[in-house]
């Protein structure tokens, strides 16, 4: 019988849907998983990050056997992740690292700060690592911006800058070794793209990877290309909004290709069978949590599309026809695919950060998918309402002032994310089709709920800068800069 049918039939170790808190039992179940007693390694991640008492229970019983004294914080996560394969939903991941950085910190009550603050460096190296090792795609940070990015996060203060720097050469020089059961790797390079019918090649699939759970973007020549063609580019800002120098604005032409949750800007024709260049690689872009909308307040060119990353960088990119469909198409992979934005980490912090937004790829059901959208819309839309009731009352170039007026700006352009997403999933289910061109077509042509694409002073969306219903933006109408 395998280990999950034992469980399963009514084990003493059993998670029991978390009703019973059973310390004996928790103990027992974690000296199994530890041992890999009756469990595969990749069996070990799931009795960890559940959200119920038990499996806390479990978790700090598992940590209970590592010893980190004495070790890095980089050296000790190291150790953590050859155990086991990091597996499962955004939250739950999250859930097993924040038991990591308790024991961490257990094992060095002299360490240089708390355990809020050893989860927060925790996941921001987990996240460094990605940016440096992840396939070459775009530029990458450094170690001034990884030590910017964290100001402020150590319960309200900032880190030592000499460990921070430490820990971003450390992970620069070495990069975080995954553990992987050989079956689980197989699966992942065999399966890499859910079954899709033969029927039409243009559908919408699920990308998954099975290695590195904080990438989860992989290069893969079967991801599933969603459109390509030719269009111009210029970089507006870079990382977190900031002017990109005037060297480097200059508009570039390039091939450009969606494939999977990246677009790949590459210098020739687009031929599916050709392997990508490195300089192809270190101009993609990720769409994970991206938006893309109608640059309305760019007028030195007609057609602009602005598209704003998850790390808040501005690409203003002109593609030959069609530009609508473009913008449709990279928000609604976006809306399918980004995984849910990790919690944040700090509750007593006083200086605004944007929350992490995680590059792997959902593993929620597509309606799913639409309800976390739409609760986290509920989320935001209050967080705005409460913030704006309780505006600063200092002058307008106070510190304070300014960390208001960025947090507003945050949750406002947030609003109009998940607005975008929710009314093209929406689209979708109501097109009731995975083909593209027919939900794009109903789209662009006004069907299904009235006013569903109404253009709001708040939503920036596909039919932004256009009628209601968004009918002047019909793929072959002409386009005009507002």
């Amino acid at each position: 019988m395998g280990s999950v049918d034992t469980l399963e039939r009514g084990s003493t170790d059993t998670l029991a849907n978390g009703c019973r808190v059973d310390a004996d039992a928790a103990k027992r179940l974690a000296k199994r998983l530890f041992y890999l007693e009756g469990f595969k390694r990749c069996d070990v991640a799931r009795h960890l990050g559940k959200n119920n008492e038990f499996s806390q229970l479990v978790a700090s019983e598992y940590l209970s056997f590592f010893d980190f004294t004495g070790l890095s914080l980089d050296r000790a996560l190291r150790n953590f992740l050859k155990a086991f394969p990091l597996m499962g939903e955004t939250q739950e991941r999250e859930r097993v690292l924040v038991h990591f950085s308790k024991r961490f910190c257990h094992c060095n009550p002299e360490a240089l700060t708390s355990e809020d603050g050893a989860h927060t460096l925790t996941c921001a190296l987990m996240l460094l690592n990605t940016d440096l090792h992840g396939h070459n795609i775009g530029k990458k940070m450094s170690c001034q911006q990884f030590i910017s990015n964290l100001d402020g996060l150590n319960d309200g203060k900032d880190f030592p800058k000499e460990l921070l720097k430490v820990l971003y050469n450390s992970i620069k020089n070495e990069k975080l070794e995954w553990a992987i059961e050989e079956e689980e790797l197989r699966k992942s390079l065999s399966e890499l793209v859910e079954e899709q019918c033969e029927v039409g090649g243009k559908r919408v699939a699920r990308v998954t990877d099975g290695s590195n759970p904080f990438i989860a973007i992989p290069l893969l020549l079967n991801a599933v290309t969603y459109k390509h063609g030719v269009l111009t580019r210029k970089s507006h800002a870079d990382m977190d909004g900031k002017r990109t120098p005037r060297g480097r604005r200059g508009w570039k032409k390039f091939y450009a290709v969606l494939k999977g949750m990246i677009l790949y800007l590459q210098k020739d024709e687009y031929k599916p069978d050709k392997d990508l260049s490195e300089v192809d690689l270190k101009n993609a872009v990720r769409v994970h949590h991206a938006l893309a909308t109608r640059a309305c307040d760019y007028s030195k060119r007609q057609n602009v599309l602005k598209l704003k990353t998850s790390d808040w960088r501005n690409l203003f990119l002109v593609p030959f026809t069609e530009m609508m469909s473009w913008i449709f198409r990279i928000n609604l992979v976006a809306a399918l695919f980004s995984a849910p934005a990790f919690p944040a980490a700090i509750g007593s912090m006083k200086k605004f950060c944007r929350p992490l937004l995680p590059s792997s790829t959902t593993r929620l059901s597509q309606e799913e998918q639409l309800k976390s959208h739409e609760n986290k819309l509920k989320q935001i839309s209050l967080e705005l309402e409460e913030h704006k009731k309780s505006p600063p009352d200092l002058t307008p170039k106070s510190k304070e002032s300014e960390e208001y007026r960025i947090k507003e700006h945050y949750l406002t352009y947030e609003k109009c994310r998940y607005e975008t997403y929710i009314s093209l999933l929406q689209a979708k289910f109501r097109t009731g089709s995975d083909d593209l061109d027919k939900i794009e077509a109903s789209l662009f042509s006004g069907e299904g709920k009235e006013g569903y694409l109404r253009k709001t002073q708040s939503s920036p969306s596909i039919s932004q800068c256009q009628g209601v219903n968004g009918r002047a933006g019909h793929k072959h109408a002409p386009e005009h800069n507002s």
